[in-house]
């Protein structure tokens, strides 16, 4: 398995959680505190920090710690690679539909000769 499957891999799995994507969509209008990012989930901290850690291993969140309080950013480049492999898959199939476009209205020609 390469390592750019690994990387879609681990953003697939965090993305997986709408709790995640919500976090993600949050950190999308800037960096927030833990409390701030956990505050509109009904959830104990130490479960939404699972969370918290499942993004930060798929390395689409960074966090740094001053004192007692964590701060959390988004860190673009995984969500990058993911659109990437999004934009290499709709070109894949526009050109499979492209290509079925093409045989029906052959196909089409060919019954109105008859």
């Amino acid at each position: 398995m390469d390592k750019h499957s690994v990387v879609l891999d681990d953003v697939f799995h965090a993305l997986a959680d709408p709790t995640r994507r919500a976090v993600l969509e949050r950190l999308g209008r800037g960096a927030a505190t833990v409390s701030e990012l956990a505050e509109p989930f009904d959830m104990a901290l130490p479960s939404f920090m699972k969370h918290i850690g499942v993004l930060e291993r798929s390395r689409l969140i960074v966090s740094r710690k001053t004192g007692r309080v964590r701060t959390c950013a988004l860190d673009r480049d995984r969500l990058i690679a993911a659109e990437r492999w999004f934009g290499e898959q709709h070109r894949l199939w526009q050109s499979r539909y492209d290509n079925l476009d093409t045989l029906l209205a052959s196909i089409k020609g060919d019954d109105d000769e008859a």
